[in-house]
């Protein structure tokens, strides 16, 4: 899999932005047969890449995500919505996960996969099997944190709208905790304390 930073360097994904591990492109629409007729497009160009490619439609836009960085595959997608005079909106892209402090992750993961009815990927990761809802992971700790949540948002946002995200929440009420590994994520509180991460790709591998 190419890294975010060569998806990003090469031409003609202009209208996608990395998120984690997936890229997504939001395409507006005027109505769901613009967007039905996008769909079909897409069926028609994707070819093999047909199982990485994840799909959310509205009467208002579409947002197509792959679940690799898969350069050809984007591309042709958004020839599709070029064709079709289809503008991308890089604004309305964002990926949600929940993350969990644990000290012993082996043991408390298989109740949360468990009660989300989720599938598992690699150690401390859970996944919708039908793309509904968020991801979930696990940070690992070395000894519990008095006074500090267990349990926060990661929000994953196109890069070029993070400080712009970062600088709306703190105008809404919230503190920075820590932008100690900044542009790669902040760490932001609310007006009693509950925790969530900006983040991006930028300085990911």
């Amino acid at each position: 899999m190419v890294s975010a930073r060569e998806f990003h360097a090469a031409g003609g994904v202009e209208d996608w932005r990395s998120l984690y591990h997936l890229v997504s492109a939001h395409f507006r629409t005027d109505s769901l047969s613009e967007g039905i007729a996008l769909l079909e497009g897409i069926g028609r160009v994707v070819g093999t890449a047909e199982k990485q490619v994840r799909v959310d439609l509205r009467a208002d836009g579409v947002t197509v995500s792959l679940g690799r960085r898969d350069v050809d595959a984007a591309r042709r997608i958004s020839a599709v919505a070029t064709e079709l005079g289809l503008a991308a909106d890089p604004s309305a892209v964002q990926l949600v996960n929940v993350t969990l402090d644990a000290l012993t992750g082996e043991a408390v993961l298989p109740f949360w996969r468990a009660v989300l009815g989720y599938g598992q990927l690699g150690e401390d990761y859970l996944f919708d099997p039908v793309r509904r809802g968020p991801g979930f992971g696990l940070q690992q700790m070395d000894v519990a944190r008095g006074g500090r949540n267990r349990m926060h948002l990661d929000v994953a946002v196109p890069h070029e709208l993070a400080e712009e995200r970062v600088a709306a929440a703190l105008a809404a009420g919230g503190r920075l905790v820590s932008d100690e590994h900044a542009p790669k994520w902040w760490v932001l509180a609310d007006a009693e304390g509950n925790e969530v991460c900006i983040a991006t790709w930028v300085g990911r591998t």
